[in-house]
């Protein structure tokens, strides 16, 4: 159920619904237009979603979609229903053409593995196109929509005669204008003409006699006459007799095709309507493309919303052609927190969120992609109820407040727990007071109906709602009050201010007006607004300041963690060194050993000769020096083993402690999401990707880019061949078409 009955026009569906229309190749597709609507059935929601992504995902691919020849033929189908009825070669025309059209999409289906395109496979699951009609229909007419001479054998034959009959015609008929040519019976530019589909002569109507033959026809002054020679006359008769002919053999081929086609008129009309659903599939998917629409992540048959970075369609598309941004819009409505009232300057974009909300949520449940984030979530309500803009109403002499009272009257008796209402500006158009007490009451009784909604207004007694009620919440459009400017970005969770003397001051208003207004209305409304606006700023600040103590603890434990296994590294190594230094002593002391032996008993045997000891004790003199030279001395065991402490303990670890806190603004603040590696050698790009993925790893970045264009794939190949290296990148993958495709690599971190 959908309240006003002109909600589309309100929100600004009927121009999305004309954007589809025109995006459609043939009338079949845009009759589903006309006949899209609001459904709260989840299955049928769902189904058009899944389909109209998967239609999205093939049109942004590289793989041809049939898109041309969507004709509606369904008219002459239904047209030869009846014997002896048929179709004209032009028709015929358009439905081989667009036959055609539908054999390709369903080969194209057909040639991809089922589970690619589930859901467009299953819609034409059971669509039936025999191949041979075309064939037929091509054997019968050419592409210039004539009946081809050898359709029927028959038809061969009439032509074939017929020509030569006019060859003959032409013959004599050329014969017979060169002799009055000569004769100077004939107008000097004169030629043979057709008239009543018979080759005469023109001639000067003073010599219309002077050649036997009848006068066909004659010009507009009557000076010339056109004549048939009557020795050419009877070949005529017989050209014309063969026309009749011709004409008799093409209806009867005609006739014949009716014959076979009729039996399956019922399964082409089901693949006509197949084509309609393609052709509308196409535009709503050409549309999400325009407007960055994606299958949402989390669809819920329960009411609610959350949903991140939704951007309001129409405004996009403006905005876009004029090369400005839109602020997107990121909303939660939860059971816990149903109402959501928005306060605000004017021409703040309360109106507009409140529209966003309205038209996104309607787009959905039409079935149409909406342009919000793939992590939203979209529940699904049976009811939708607006309450915008002016409905004064000179009929029935309603005032624009009057009716507001009807339609808020509408709401407390029809919404419940599965409806989603909108109200504009509620309160507005009667006395202030009075009208903000009829609000309050009204939001109370509508709160208590369990239902979901967005109100905007400028009442403060509706802003307090919130601290007394449960399920209704605050949230203000952001304005910079330096600047006097809107920021167009809704806040949730507090109250805005609607800066009403800010403005008046900038737009240059009496300054003793202002004061003399202050005065009346007291210094706590202005106070009030005042702090509602300082609370906003200092959270602010506080979220800053926790972003950046998370960074920087973060980026710490990371370090600590670092310096820890350089420690255990380091000690490993320690007792590896020492371990390897005792066993060589030992090896050096046994060797030494079995020497010393060997020399004694060299000694002795040969019973102290004086040349054979100097001899023995100068090798043991050599042995010594080589011990010597092997073994580690005192300082460099002593240097290993306080190496790891002195770096960590006394000298690294304070001085890097300071510069964590002191330089981590400074890097994150100075950190881009983007590194652009064109145009760098193949060493200089490797250099700054390393460094960059050490920076985006220590600050706690979730997501990167790395720009490396297309090209030769160089770039692109090394920054993969790193990236799969590095056991801190959780993903990468190519960019999504639209923003990059493979020219960008975008890296995901555990």
């Amino acid at each position: 159920m959908v309240f006003p009955s002109n909600f589309e026009q309100k929100i600004g569906f009927d121009n999305i619904r004309q954007m589809l229309s025109e995006a459609c190749l043939g009338t079949l597709g845009r009759q589903y237009v006309d006949k899209m609507e609001f459904s709260a059935d989840p299955v049928f929601i769902r189904e058009q979603l899944f389909l109209a992504e998967e239609m999205r995902q093939i049109l942004l691919s590289s793989e041809h979609f049939p898109s041309q020849d969507y004709y509606d033929v369904t008219g002459y189908l239904l047209g030869i229903r009846i014997a002896g009825t048929y179709m004209d070669p032009e028709q015929l025309t358009e439905v081989k053409l667009s036959l055609d059209t539908i054999f390709q999409v369903l080969v194209f289906l057909q040639s991809h593995d089922q589970n690619q395109f589930p859901y467009l496979s299953d819609l034409g699951k059971d669509i039936i196109v025999d191949s041979s009609i075309i064939v037929e229909i091509e054997r019968i007419v050419d592409e210039k929509s004539q009946v081809r001479d050898d359709a029927s054998p028959v038809l061969k034959k009439i032509r074939k005669d017929r020509k030569t009959k006019q060859v003959i015609v032409e013959k004599k008929i050329i014969h017979e204008l060169k002799a009055a040519k000569k004769s100077g019976w004939t107008p000097e530019d004169a030629d043979v003409t057709i008239r009543d589909g018979r080759l005469v002569i023109p001639m000067i109507n003073t010599y219309k006699r002077k050649i036997a033959g009848f006068v066909l026809d004659e010009s507009a002054t009557g000076q010339t006459v056109f004549i048939e020679p009557a020795d050419v006359l009877e070949t005529n008769n017989e050209i014309r007799e063969l026309e009749y002919a011709e004409r008799r053999e093409i209806v009867k081929i005609l006739i014949e095709f009716a014959n076979r086609l009729r039996p399956s008129i019922e399964d082409l009309i089901s693949a006509y309507l197949f084509l309609g659903k393609v052709d509308f599939l196409r535009a709503r998917s050409l549309f999400a493309v325009r407007i960055h629409a994606c299958l949402p992540g989390n669809i819920s048959d329960e009411p609610g919303l959350s949903w991140t970075e939704a951007v309001h369609p129409l405004l996009f598309l403006s905005h876009s052609r004029q090369n400005k941004p839109v602020v997107p819009l990121t909303i939660q409505l939860e059971p816990d927190k149903r109402i959501l009232i928005i306060t605000g300057p004017n021409a703040g974009g309360k109106s507009v969120c409140l529209k966003t909300v309205g038209l996104i949520q309607y787009m959905f449940q039409c079935g149409l992609l909406p342009p919000a984030k793939e992590n939203s979530r979209f529940g699904i309500f049976q009811k939708i109820f607006l309450d915008i803009g002016d409905e004064q109403s000179l009929e029935n002499d309603l005032s624009t407040y009057t009716s507001k009272l009807y339609n808020i009257k509408f709401f407390i008796e029809n919404l419940d727990p599965s409806s989603l209402f909108l109200i504009d500006e509620f309160g507005t158009g009667t006395d202030p007071t009075l009208g903000g007490s009829i609000a309050e009451a009204s939001l109370e009784k509508i709160n208590e109906n369990k239902a979901f909604g967005v109100v905007t207004t400028h009442y403060s007694n509706l802003k307090l709602l919130a601290a007394r009620l449960p399920g209704i919440i605050n949230g203000a459009m952001l304005y910079d009050s330096a600047r006097m400017k809107p920021l167009f970005q809704l806040k949730t969770g507090k109250p805005g201010s609607s800066f009403t003397f800010e403005i008046a001051r900038q737009i240059g208003f009496p300054e003793d007006v202002l004061k003399y207004a202050s005065e009346k209305i007291g210094t706590s409304q202005l106070d009030f607004d005042k702090e509602l606006q300082n609370l906003e700023v200092e959270k602010s600040e506080v979220q800053k300041k926790t972003t950046e103590l998370d960074v920087a603890d973060t980026f710490l434990s990371e370090l600590i963690q670092k310096y820890q296994k350089l420690k255990d590294d380091l000690e490993k190594s320690r007792a590896e060194i020492i371990l390897k230094a005792k066993e060589d002593a030992f090896q050096v002391l046994n060797d030494s050993n079995k020497m010393v032996e060997k020399t004694i008993k060299e000694i002795r045997e040969s019973q102290a000769e004086k040349g054979r000891t100097k001899e023995v004790r100068k090798e043991l003199q050599q042995l010594k020096e080589k011990i010597s030279s092997g073994l580690p001395t005192p300082a460099s065991i002593k240097t290993i083993k306080e190496l790891p402490f002195s770096k960590l303990a006394s000298s690294s670890a304070p001085r890097r402690k300071q510069s964590i806190y002191s330089d981590l603004p400074d890097k994150v603040s100075q950190f881009q999401l983007t590194l652009d590696l064109r145009g760098k050698r193949v060493e200089e790009a490797h250099a700054l990707l390393q460094r960059y993925i050490d920076d985006a790893t220590l600050l706690g970045m979730t997501e990167i880019r790395i720009l490396h264009g297309k090209g030769n794939g160089v770039l692109r190949q090394i920054t993969r061949e790193y990236l799969s290296a590095q056991k801190e990148v959780k993903k990468y993958s190519d960019e999504v078409l639209e923003r990059g495709g493979a020219g960008i690599t975008v890296v995901s971190f555990k």
